[in-house]
């Protein structure tokens, strides 16, 4: 079930409703029940499978306490499954092709039988989820739950069950365990977070796609209409995204839950570093605390151990996104801009130091434009899964477009920046919204009543605004 789907308008509402008629214990029971309703709506064997990972985890996390001894067994036992299935399904296909591909350069005939894998939706995200539970256990950082009820419903929570969040268990758990409740404040703050999320989706995101859409189905695109392209579908990303998340964190408040932020604004970065904290923030901090960290982090003396733990982590961030290349270079190219990034951080910094107050904010300004330059490139990696037409494409250059195609790519650029308003003005009101935080008593009636007209406002956009052509999610595919 999609939540731009007609579906999950009628679905939420009923459950909703039906949830807090319900006791404690038999909400848990029917958001179980209603989250794989969710799942299953979309194709009946994804329930099967999350099921058997929820069963595995759950089975492996309670016998890491039950037999300490062997809790290494449990824990490998676990990880074998839950990243074996995850491999199967979603690399499978790509680790054949390549080991074709490779014995046929090496002039060996060999054929391998085509796999028709259906991929399913959320695998990455419920998988990760369920593995850093299982490792939190056997590290002692968390007590296993015993209601397998709670578990199930941990893993499959379908706010957050298909794109994110990826919650930890000390985050969720608590919540799930517990009686939850809901204020006006909460009902307020999901309404306007669902109605944010579907402007942003359906006006910012689908308008957005079909700019970069019919760009990057042009035979050959000149030099300032493919970047206005890429400029387009990095605005789709993020607000396809971001909107998916704050969906997901309203519906979940009018529940009772305080889902993860994944978002902090992350075109308003000022290094490669700094948007990896603003973008998926969730994935950031699962890849930090369970592949960086343990592999030494920047705790190792060499420099070149060091580099290589970054590199590393963003090749893994990279290749789970999808099996496929580009998606590899993409992780490695972000790798070596944090890299690049701390390199000239630590050479300029004497020079920081000496820069005048009155300067601060112009530079700032283009630390800004430029993180957002760097990002942009590496969105062309990321849409752009063929990597010979890539590589063509960064081949071009600024006199190559013809002057039809640069008045097309201004127009492009022009209308993609006027849906991209929003979001750069929420992260405007974001920041004044920090700055006033000490004075918080003055701005209460204020913000009382622009929360309604707010709404209002987003609504008659919806309906006014959204794009002819919905779309799926982009992140269903990961």
């Amino acid at each position: 079930m999609s939540f731009n789907s007609i579906h999950f308008l009628i679905f939420l509402p009923i459950v909703v409703l039906v949830y807090w008629i319900l006791p404690r214990r038999g909400q848990n029971i029917f958001l179980l029940l209603a989250s794989y309703y969710f799942l299953c709506a979309i194709h009946p064997w994804f329930g099967i499978l999350i099921a058997l990972v929820t069963t595995v985890n759950y089975c492996c996390s309670l016998g890491m306490i039950h037999r300490p001894g062997i809790k290494k067994i449990f824990l490998i036992s676990a990880l074998v499954f839950s990243l074996g299935e995850l491999a199967y399904f979603k690399y499978a296909s790509f680790f054949l092709d390549n080991v074709a591909a490779l014995l046929s350069a090496a002039g060996v005939p060999f054929s391998l039988p085509v796999l028709a894998v259906m991929l399913p939706v959320g695998i990455s995200f419920y998988t990760f989820q369920a593995i850093a539970y299982t490792i939190d256990v056997y590290r002692g950082e968390t007590k296993p739950c015993a209601n397998l009820i709670d578990f199930a419903l941990f893993i499959s929570f379908f706010p957050q069950l298909v794109a994110g969040p990826i919650e930890r268990s000390g985050h969720l758990m608590p919540q799930i365990r517990r009686r939850r409740q809901v204020s006006p404040e909460m009902i307020q703050q999901g309404l306007l977070l669902l109605f944010w999320g579907f402007f942003k989706k359906l006006v910012i995101a689908d308008n957005t796609g079909l700019i970069a859409f019919k760009v990057f189905s042009l035979t050959d695109p000149g030099f300032y209409l493919l970047w206005s392209g890429v400029f387009a579908f990095g605005i789709q990303i993020l607000a396809d995204f971001w909107s998916y998340t704050d969906i997901a964190r309203g519906s979940a408040l009018l529940l009772g839950f305080k889902l993860s932020r994944n978002f902090d604004h992350p075109y308003f970065a000022r290094s490669p570093a700094d948007f990896w904290r603003r973008w998926h923030m969730t994935l950031s901090y699962w890849l930090r605390d369970y592949v960086y960290i343990p592999l030494g982090g920047s705790r190792v003396q060499s420099s070149f151990r060091r580099g290589a733990n970054i590199m590393i982590t963003f090749l893994l961030s990279g290749f789970w996104h999808g099996a496929s290349w580009n998606f590899i270079l993409w992780g490695g190219y972000h790798g070596i801009l944090v890299l690049l990034d701390r390199v000239l951080r630590n050479l300029l910094a004497p020079v920081r130091k000496l820069l005048p107050r009155q300067l601060h904010f112009p530079v700032l300004a283009i630390k800004i434009l430029l993180t957002f330059a760097l990002v942009n490139i590496g969105w062309l990696m990321f849409r752009v899964t063929d990597i010979q037409t890539l590589f063509q494409y960064l081949q071009l250059t600024p006199w190559s477009s013809t002057l039809r195609d640069n008045r097309i790519a201004g127009y492009l650029f022009c209308l993609t920046l006027l849906y991209a308003l929003p979001i750069f003005l929420h992260g405007l009101l974001y920041f004044w919204d920090i700055h006033r935080r000490g004075r918080q008593e003055e701005y209460a009636d204020i913000l009382l009543l622009l929360r309604p007209i707010l709404a209002a406002v987003l609504l008659i956009g919806i309906l006014t605004l959204r794009s002819p052509e919905p779309s799926t999610f982009i992140y269903f595919q990961f």
